[in-house]
């Protein structure tokens, strides 16, 4: 019998061992979870995420397509977003500009993050950004407005995919959310301040 306490202490070992990696495991796969899904659907265009080009489109289709621009913004976000445009219409593989205003209505800085998906879905991959405000992080200070451009073009591809060869019509839809380190920063700052 004393033989065999050795060894059921070392299988236990064994077994804490494993649910040990297995925890350490699925606490990296949850922080890694955020950056793995949105590279994810920047290379698949799943949920209507879109890509980012190196380079223009060198083929360009009469065939068009109207985009509409949706502009949100996140509960408490003390800034005004819109399009300067309502629509544009362009060819498959033309460039298109467009701009968006933004203002800080608010008396303190704000750093805004915008996410942006298009409609419909199945389309993201196809809906190509050469530059867009929406790549990083703006910080607004108090009463700041800007205008904010978007290049970008429809890869014409969009055209010989059967499942997409029916879309005439795209919308681009923009959220700015404030940047959760940053409003963080700025509460413990007033926080700070209001101590005496």
């Amino acid at each position: 019998m004393s033989g065999l306490a050795p060894d059921k202490k070392r299988r236990a070992a064994f077994t804490a061992g494993i649910v040990g990696a297995v925890v350490l495991g699925m606490t990296a796969l949850a922080f890694a979870a955020v950056p793995l899904y949105r590279a994810f659907c920047q290379a698949t265009g799943y949920g209507g995420t879109t890509r980012v080009a190196s380079a223009a489109s060198h083929r360009v289709l009469e065939r068009t397509v109207e985009v509409t621009f949706d502009t949100n913004v996140a509960n408490g976000m003390p800034i005004e977003f819109s399009a300067k445009q309502r629509h544009q219409t362009l060819r498959l593989g033309e460039t298109g500009l467009a701009f968006f205003h933004v203002r800080n209505v608010s008396s303190r800085p704000v750093t805004a993050v915008a996410t942006y998906n298009v409609a419909p879905h199945k389309i993201g991959i196809y809906f190509q950004k050469l530059e867009c405000f929406c790549f990083q992080p703006r910080v607004l200070q108090p009463g700041e407005s800007a205008d904010l451009p978007v290049v970008y073009f429809v890869d014409p591809e969009l055209a010989s995919n059967p499942e997409t060869s029916e879309v005439r019509q795209i919308v681009l839809s923009y959220t700015y959310f404030e940047s959760a380190d940053a409003a963080a920063a700025a509460l413990a700052q007033a926080e700070t301040a209001q101590t005496p």
